[in-house]
């Protein structure tokens, strides 16, 4: 059967049924009913450009966008969302991810702590432990570049930076050391680095554990 669709617009739904339902050859003829629309069932569907559209069955073009089954009544009963991209689906579950999270989390704040000042005392104490491991890293490093300092300047008297052609060739044992300390202090350079970043990043989650907490209250409160 050829079937008609309407857009919608301010008519009864029940008028858009019926244009549904007919067709046109040499004057209007009713056209004989589909199984759907024996049952009084019809279908709602949204084209490309959004427009809404009516009929007793969807086309094929349109049978993943977004759509929904009425009942005799015009009443929605089942509803259809559009097929989604690999690219949106994977954002929506992303955000619903997002959203679970937060939602947790917002829930441990609540059942943690009493007031804004236990966020802070347990904040500190954080803080002081970083500031002692830092303090540690610290002292390592400056270590390690005394050791270098030292190092290097035992080097001088060897070939190749002692340019004396009697200079005797750098001994393994202190081209080792010299190596050994050089990788050493990149290393201990980056941890120190790393810990000043966590530190930065531990306050920046403590004040916005502060932040949501108060919001959380004020909501509760109202």
């Amino acid at each position: 059967m050829a079937v008609r669709t309407c857009r919608l617009v301010s008519r009864p739904l029940l008028g858009c049924l019926v244009l549904a339902g007919i067709t046109l050859a040499g004057g209007l003829v009713r056209a004989a009913p589909s199984q759907s629309s024996r049952q009084g069932i019809a279908y709602r569907w949204v084209d490309e450009n959004g427009v809404v559209h009516y009929g007793d069955h969807i086309p094929p073009q349109y049978a993943a966008q977004d759509r929904a089954v009425l009942n005799a009544q015009g009443v929605e009963v089942r509803h259809f969302d559009a097929q989604k991209s690999p690219e949106q689906a994977a954002a929506d579950a992303r955000e619903r991810a997002t959203q679970i999270r937060q939602r947790q989390h917002d829930a441990f704040l609540i059942t943690t702590y009493t007031s804004v000042k236990d966020i802070e005392a347990l904040r500190d104490g954080r803080l002081e432990q970083l500031k002692g491991q830092r303090t540690a890293a610290q002292q390592y490093v400056d270590s390690l570049r005394t050791r270098l300092a030292s190092l290097q300047t035992r080097a001088l008297t060897f070939r190749p930076y002692n340019p004396h052609t009697d200079a005797r060739r750098m001994p393994d044992d202190l081209a080792e050391n010299l190596v050994r300390t050089v990788n050493d202090l990149n290393v201990q350079t980056h941890n120190l680095d790393a810990k000043t970043a966590e530190e930065t990043a531990l306050r920046d989650q403590f004040q916005a554990d502060i932040e949501r907490y108060r919001a959380l209250h004020t909501i509760h409160s109202q």
